[in-house]
């Protein structure tokens, strides 16, 4: 019966392991394309915010008003 308690606790360390193992794998920083990538996603992300204030300028001049 020892034994058999001894298998199961050594197979939920093993297990606690190897999930440890893959959480720490996805942590990992991207290589230079993924970095590449996540500055061009950031630089589009200004330019429509940019383009979506001047649009919404835009907009009020042509109603009248002024910000």
């Amino acid at each position: 019966m020892r034994s058999f308690e001894c298998k199961k606790s050594m197979s939920a360390i093993f297990a606690v392991c190897m999930l440890s193992l893959t959480l720490y794998g996805c942590q990992k920083q991207g290589g230079p394309a993924e970095r590449a990538g996540k500055s061009i996603d950031n630089a589009t992300e200004k330019v429509g915010d940019k383009l979506e204030k001047a649009g919404e300028k835009i907009q009020d001049a042509a109603k009248g008003n002024s910000k």
